[in-house]
């Protein structure tokens, strides 16, 4: 790689740690598993992993693509817990792997779609959580806390 090429690199990995900030705030303003760090980090692995495989590797881009794919299900699936019944966190796992796609289309030079996939996926995150199931019932139920402190005398 050239050095110009080397710079260009480096300025996609900006961006994708800059989209990857927009996604991973909302995670992490909702205290959930996968932050702000995560999500910066995934986009900047998937990125630089995507950029070096369209330089690097010409006849074979496709093989490391895959492969990033495959290790960011495995990441996600470990944020993904089972309680009681319940699954939880499925919303910040598909987050992740959302993110790594970003980082992703950011390394092949797609700037203007990696910036559309984020608004998307901001909008999914902050707004239609609004209008989701979870969140009605999240909002209707009573929190733990609060049936303990209804319990105290």
């Amino acid at each position: 790689m050239t050095l110009f090429d080397q710079a260009i690199v480096i300025l996609q990995l900006l961006l994708a740690a800059f989209l990857a900030t927009l996604i991973g705030w909302d995670r992490e303003h909702r205290g959930q598993p996968a932050g702000l760090r995560t999500h910066i980090l995934v986009a900047v692995g998937s990125c630089l992993f995507t950029a070096l495989s369209t330089h690097a590797f010409q006849g074979d881009t496709g093989r490391v693509a895959a492969q990033v794919v495959v290790g960011i299900g495995f990441l996600g699936a470990g944020t993904i817990i089972q309680r009681k019944g319940q699954t939880n966190h499925l919303t910040t796992a598909a987050s992740i792997w959302a993110t790594a796609a970003v980082g992703m289309t950011v390394g092949v030079g797609a700037w203007l779609l990696a910036l559309g996939a984020t608004l998307i996926i901001w909008a999914v995150l902050v707004i239609i959580r609004r209008f989701s199931k979870s969140e009605a019932k999240e909002a209707t139920a009573p929190s733990a806390e609060k049936l303990d402190n209804l319990q105290k005398p």
